[in-house]
């Protein structure tokens, strides 16, 4: 899988718009068949949530697809179900599921592994519409970006926290579930590299065409430092279970007074 990875608007898969400028503009409302119409409904509303996030209403949007609001509503009767479509569309579609498969082929190096993985995976996301209707999401609380990032966790995040104990060398509690701080330290490479997107299509900043040579550099740089991160926790946590001895108590001082009654005694 290892080569050049793009990272510019161009289409490589699907049907959804990725960029603006394509948005789809207000049209004549033509006869389709309700696969079509559907088909038209749901590309324009990715592109026009990407767009305007999820302030915009579907009235807006009905006008710019060229049908009026009640055609639109029978075939999305609530607002909540087109988006529950678009999250289909964008985020669940896109998933690969031999994705899994690389990231658990232990006949690789690990290095190999999240290289080859990363390549692949920036390719499906590093686009417009994903990434801005993923922080369009999160700014107004729609369920999507909390959804995905569950799935995140469960088939990356937490089956690379497990490899990198192992990497360390952690192999007398396999099964214990991952720590808050592991998954931070397995949560990193991913935060740097999809900050790449939100760089490019949330701020507008120009990002390298070719995301490869980054994606090499980021894994080789986080792994020369999450297994000896992964090792420090351990030793903290095996720390913190040790009973704590009582401080150490001194000869008992006497004071004045029991030095004269020790004395009138004698």
């Amino acid at each position: 899988m290892a080569g050049r990875v793009r990272g510019s608007a161009k289409e490589r898969r699907g049907r959804v718009v990725n960029s603006p400028k394509n948005a789809l503009p207000p049209k004549r409302r033509r006869r389709l068949d309700p696969e079509d119409r559907e088909r038209e409904i749901v590309d324009g509303a990715v592109a026009f949530f990407a767009e305007v996030g999820f302030d915009g209403g579907l009235r807006d949007l009905a006008k710019r697809l060229g049908m009026t609001h009640q055609n639109l509503f029978r075939y999305f009767p609530t607002k909540e179900a087109l988006i529950e479509r678009v999250y289909k569309e964008v985020y669940l579609n896109r998933w690969q599921p031999e994705w899994e498969a690389v990231l658990h082929d232990r006949t690789k190096p690990l290095e190999r592994r999240l290289i080859d993985f990363y390549e692949s995976y920036l390719t499906a996301i590093f686009r417009y519409d994903w990434v801005r209707i993923f922080v369009f999401a999160g700014l107004k609380g729609v369920g999507i970006t909390h959804r995905y990032l569950d799935l995140i966790q469960k088939r990356v995040i937490e089956p690379l926290g497990f490899e990198l104990r192992r990497v360390a060398g952690l192999i007398d509690e396999p099964d214990r579930a991952l720590s808050a701080d592991e998954l931070e330290i397995a949560w990193s490479l991913h935060g740097e590299l999809f900050y790449l997107a939100i760089r490019r299509w949330v701020y507008g900043m120009k990002t390298p065409d070719d995301l490869g040579p980054i994606i090499r550099a980021a894994v080789v740089h986080f792994l020369e430092g999450a297994p000896a991160a992964m090792c420090d926790l351990r030793k903290t946590h095996l720390a913190s279970e040790l009973p704590q001895q009582p401080p150490a108590r001194g000869p008992r001082r006497v004071g004045g007074a029991e030095r004269a009654r020790r004395v009138h005694s004698s």
